[in-house]
């Protein structure tokens, strides 16, 4: 799957990874709830590590259409939260 961090780039993933990338987003889904602004600016960036660091990046001229788009690291709580769907940011 291909992941797009607005403002960075995209990263290849493979399918297995989505449990921990879930993990996460649902965690992140709790703390957009409960207005939790700490908590949310931690796992956001927990969430984008995660995508960092368990994806290969695609060079910046590869145009492939993104499967799933995540914030980028500064977004605001309001700003996900647009983004947002009834399963999260990650849909599963």
């Amino acid at each position: 799957m291909i992941v797009r961090i607005m403002g960075e780039g995209q990263w290849k993933l493979a399918d297995s990874h989505f449990v921990e990338l879930n993990k996460l987003d649902d965690e992140l889904l709790e703390e957009m709830e409960s207005g939790d602004t700490e908590g949310f600016r931690r796992t956001l960036g927990a969430l984008l590590e995660a995508v960092r660091r368990l994806g290969e990046p695609l060079a910046d001229e590869a145009l492939e259409p993104s499967e799933l788009i995540l914030p980028a690291p500064d977004a605001s709580l309001d700003e996900v939260r647009a983004m947002l769907s009834d399963d999260g940011l990650i849909p599963g």
